[in-house]
């Protein structure tokens, strides 16, 4: 038995369109028809109103004479273009309106049959988006198993607090825990805030183990990965995002405690379609609502820390990093710099 023929996806004319050769139609026809009868009959005048007096110079009216030539020459062609243009406009009206007649009827299809055979598109991205969020969970914890190299003498990137409370478990001799770690340094909490670029990226990762073991910087971390986990869910990604770049003052201004105009620049994102989506979002989803105020009093008081220590040129770099841009993107949804 020969094999079943292959089943072939179907072409909703919106994608991979065949691009067909250009042909004459009926307007093009009449325009050129109704321009050349035009042109015979002011040639036609011509020589017939034709004066024997030889030539005579008049720019003026060697001006007018050419616009009342080609003037209708060239209004029969610009209605001969927004006819086909209309004409393809149509077409494409249509054909966009059967395409989503076609994905309307599968999808009535589907719900009646109760089991979906093709999953709609939004609800694999999810899955993508969950399977690499699964992924990137299992290398963090695979890398964490490695063996720490020698790290460099630097400064933290963020003091050690102060105990408060019950907050910080005590070892049997009263030493907090977060004691015997060591701070991380700064070049490490930048990377870390940037996360790993791809399962490759073993630098990232290792810079991202050794800031997990501060305590402040891992909740930060923690904070910042649960909402850019949310914000792709909207199709939301850092990446994509180009935000206008503030000056290390503003940010120094900010964790001195500055609000209002004078840190108005932070909030340099400017595109309305993830801060409409945000924005949105935030006022609908009660979860979201409470990841993104969590996050924000996070970054809030790691970067103060993180000020006092840092020059200019660490404040830049960690400014350029995913989790700096989702601050900058949820602070201005939420009015945080005005």
């Amino acid at each position: 038995m020969a094999d079943p023929k292959p089943e072939t996806p179907i072409d909703l004319g919106i994608y991979g369109r065949k691009v067909r050769p250009p042909r004459v139609t009926v307007t093009e026809v009449i325009a050129t028809v109704l321009s050349l009868i035009w042109i015979g009959g002011v040639a036609i005048f011509f020589l017939v109103t034709g004066s024997g007096d030889g030539p005579r110079v008049d720019t003026l009216g060697f001006v007018m004479t050419l616009l009342a030539i080609f003037m209708p020459v060239a209004l029969i062609w610009v209605a001969a273009t927004a006819a086909r243009t209309s004409r393809v406009m149509r077409e494409e009206s249509a054909r966009l309106q059967a395409a989503i007649d076609v994905m309307r009827q599968t999808y009535v299809q589907q719900q009646a049959a109760g089991t979906a055979t093709v999953k709609p598109s939004v609800e694999r991205k999810l899955e993508e988006i969950a399977a690499a969020q699964r992924k990137t969970e299992t290398a963090i914890a695979t890398f964490t198993s490695i063996r720490p190299e020698a790290e460099a003498d630097e400064k933290p990137a963020v003091p050690k607090p102060e105990p408060v409370g019950e907050e910080q478990p005590s070892l049997a001799l009263g030493t907090p825990a977060e004691a015997l770690a060591a701070p991380v340094n700064i070049p490490d909490f930048i990377r870390a805030l940037n996360f790993p670029e791809n399962a490759e990226d073993k630098e990232g990762f290792r810079a991202l183990r050794r800031a997990l073991r501060d305590r402040q910087t891992a909740r930060l971390v923690q904070a910042s990965q649960d909402v850019l986990t949310l914000l792709s869910e909207d199709g939301i990604y850092m990446d994509d995002l180009r935000p206008d770049r503030a000056k290390p003052e503003v940010w120094r201004r900010f964790a001195q405690g500055a609000r209002g105009p004078t840190v108005a620049g932070l909030g340099g994102v400017r595109d309305r379609s993830c801060l409409a989506l945000a924005a949105g979002r935030m006022r609908q989803d009660p979860v979201f609502r409470d990841t993104v105020h969590h996050f924000l009093r996070r970054f809030d008081e790691t970067f103060t820390s993180f000020e006092t220590v840092a020059n200019d040129a660490d404040i830049v770099a960690l400014t350029d990093t995913r989790t700096a841009r989702a601050f900058m993107l949820l602070g201005r949804v939420t009015g945080t710099f005005t």
